[in-house]
């Protein structure tokens, strides 16, 4: 079970889906990364059974990285355009953090062991917290509820794919070298320095929001990395290629990845996301999940191989 993204259990298969490429995805602001050496992992892991270390290097070639994650004005277009229906849609009901349930959706199933996560009828990308919340559908904030099926059916069509977690961690550390974040090494703090949406105060009950923002934040918030990409840390987490893997030999580690067989790698953190107990907002930092799993902190962003 993971605290930040619960599996589903028992999915149908996902739909085959296989809309032309849209011709408009030259649109999507986007920028280049060279190839090269990419630092991977870390020989300082923080959370150790996620799988963070050790730090190697890998050879990536050239791709670009779309500057943002993928926005609900961009995944409206996509929708319109192939009335593809995700897998939330298609199942009835996805997962919102507690405190987005609205009073009107009335009692709802928590989840064993993680108990902020609700089963909630209606929830998908539209209607974020449950039916009527169309509102919290804001255009310019990342869309949410996108399963890795989902995430993968739209970077397709726009001609591109998901990042490797080599790709991601290449484009999040920017040319800094083994840095903790995309911004370098500062540690952000429940007061005054707040250079990404995370959670501040008492997880899960009381956030502070001195960062400015409960639940997502727009897609082009706070200050870029020094290549110019958004949101690498923190406000939602973002799907990979990757298959979720943690190379360990200690037994409850080996026991648990063998209720993961499948599950898919995400990178970033999110809002919710707080040193004291989810310390994932880090580069190094990983978890994994279905790839039919949402949640109103699941999100992506695509590459385009060069």
């Amino acid at each position: 079970m993971s605290c930040c993204t619960p599996p589903r259990d028992g999915s149908p298969q996902p739909v085959q889906f296989n809309a032309k490429s849209s011709k408009d995805h030259d649109d999507i602001e986007a920028i280049k990364v060279a190839g090269g050496s990419a630092i991977v992992g870390t020989n300082a892991p923080q959370i150790p059974d996620d799988g963070e270390g050790p730090r190697r290097a890998v050879k990536i070639k050239p791709f670009r990285m779309s500057v943002t994650s993928v926005t609900n004005e961009a995944f409206r277009i996509f929708v319109n355009a192939t009335g593809y229906l995700t897998e939330a849609e298609r199942f009835g009901w996805s997962f919102v953090f507690w405190s987005q349930v609205p009073q009107s959706v009335g009692p709802t199933q928590a989840v064993n062991e993680v108990e902020w996560w609700r089963l909630v009828d209606g929830a998908c990308w539209f209607a974020p917290n449950g039916p009527n919340t169309e509102d919290a559908c804001k255009p310019e904030h990342p869309v949410v509820h996108i399963s890795w099926n989902d995430a993968r059916a739209y970077a397709n069509w726009v001609g591109g794919r998901l990042p490797t977690e080599a790709e991601w961690e290449h484009a999040a550390r920017a040319g800094q070298g083994d840095v903790r974040f995309p911004w370098g090494n500062a540690e952000p703090n429940d007061t005054g320095f707040t250079p990404c949406n995370i959670w501040q105060g008492h997880f899960p009950k009381k956030n502070t929001a001195v960062d400015g923002f409960v639940t997502t934040a727009p897609a082009k918030s706070y200050e870029p990395n020094p290549w110019g990409f958004y949101n690498l840390a923190g406000n939602v987490w973002e799907w990979t290629a990757d298959p979720y893997s943690v190379r360990s030999l200690k037994r409850a580690v080996k026991q648990r990845l063998s209720g993961m067989r499948g599950y898919k790698l995400s990178k970033g953190g999110s809002f919710l996301c707080h040193r004291s107990y989810c310390y994932r907002y880090r580069i190094a930092a990983r978890t994994g999940s279905s790839p039919d799993s949402s949640t109103t902190h699941q999100g992506f962003r695509v590459v385009w191989s060069d």
